[in-house]
């Protein structure tokens, strides 16, 4: 069997691409929006179909990919049934399995995170995938989307730390680095749930985190009950050919800084920063034009509208609005240069200092 642990560094999500070898079809379990491409680019190189992508839960850190890789690949959606959520192919229940060629993956109920966790075991019990109900040591928050500390508690003690010993258990995320647990470390080192820790120990901890809610919260969770489809009408955008472009789930399409090193003499540079940052100890880069976001409309004819035009600043926040912007007023090649000049600097790429406008 085939298996992939993917990671995506700005919600510290793992992605689990698992593939059958023998009939070539593959399961990508909690799926990233804005990673849609990267799944896709490996699916394709590992000579796999996707039949199918599994999300753990609702999650409110980020956005899944499931809609935009069924429009691009036509895979199947599943969910657990008790979520609701639009657009689902497969309303995954407990007991039910999800099949790819000769392997499958049982679904159990795993609720107390959010009403609708699930966690899936591989058909052998050699690995499980738990979302946030059970992290390594430690585990999801139980105080919105219809959690409960008692909820947790039984589902992670029935249903994840019954496995055998050796079952190895992934998590949809971890903070500092580490991939992988197995349920004796679980049971033993979980300072939550493992050990002599009783309910009433758990729940007293769980109703203390006073956590503030996820950043993305709000966009998240209402697109992730529409299985990450934009809202409204949006059309569905696909890579343009005219650069190597990344589009995050704001619509704004990105550009790696070695990309732009490599071909940006072909392409507008505009620096939307104020005059006097782009002579600052940043610097710029060398063929940019200095336009601060403040006068970008008022000067929009000095662009090229047949050309692509790239977007920095500082940190890449207000080119991305610029890029928006720019958008609208008719420009159909926009990118946004991503993490601005900050990251450009920390990769060592070339600057120039000095004005110019």
């Amino acid at each position: 069997m085939i298996c992939r642990q993917l990671f995506d560094p700005v919600s510290s999500t793992y992605t689990y691409l698992l593939g059958d070898a023998a009939s070539g079809e593959a399961l990508l379990i909690d799926p990233v929006y804005e990673q849609v491409p990267r799944d896709l680019s490996l699916v394709q190189e590992l000579g796999l179909k996707l039949v199918a992508t599994l999300d753990t839960h609702v999650h409110a850190d980020h956005v899944t990919g499931a809609w935009r890789l069924r429009e691009r690949s036509g895979s199947e959606i599943a969910l657990a049934a008790v979520v609701g959520a639009e657009g689902v192919s497969r309303a995954l229940q407990h007991g039910d399995r999800v099949t790819f060629g000769k392997r499958h993956l049982e679904v159990r109920a795993t609720p107390g995170h959010t009403s609708g966790c699930l966690t899936y075991v591989l058909d052998d019990r050699s690995m499980a995938f738990t979302g946030d109900s059970l992290l390594i040591r430690g585990c999801g928050r139980t105080d919105f989307q219809g959690g409960s500390p008692e909820q947790l508690f039984a589902s992670v003690r029935e249903q994840i730390l019954t496995l055998p010993d050796d079952c190895l258990l992934y998590p949809a995320h971890d903070y500092r680095g580490i991939t992988v647990t197995s349920v004796a470390e679980e049971r033993r080192f979980n300072p939550r749930l493992g050990g002599d820790v009783d309910i009433g120990d758990f729940a007293g901890y769980m109703n203390n985190l006073n956590l503030p809610h996820p950043k993305l919260m709000a966009v998240a969770v209402p697109a992730n009950l529409r299985c990450g489809k934009p809202e409204g009408d949006a059309p569905v955008h696909e890579t343009p050919e005219w650069a190597p472009l990344t589009l995050r789930f704001s619509g704004v399409w990105e550009i790696e800084p070695m990309a732009l090193l490599e071909h940006g003499h072909e392409w507008q540079v505009v620096d939307v920063r104020e005059a006097a940052e782009f002579i600052d100890c940043l610097g710029h880069l060398p063929d940019a034009k200095l336009v601060p976001l403040s006068q970008l409309m008022g000067r929009i004819d000095e662009l090229d509208r047949e050309r692509p035009v790239v977007a920095v600043c500082r940190s890449g926040v207000r080119s991305a609005q610029a890029s928006v912007l720019l958008g609208k007023a008719g420009f159909a090649q926009v990118a946004n240069l991503a993490g601005g000049m900050l990251r450009w600097r920390a990769e060592g790429l070339p600057v120039a200092a000095g004005g110019g406008a």
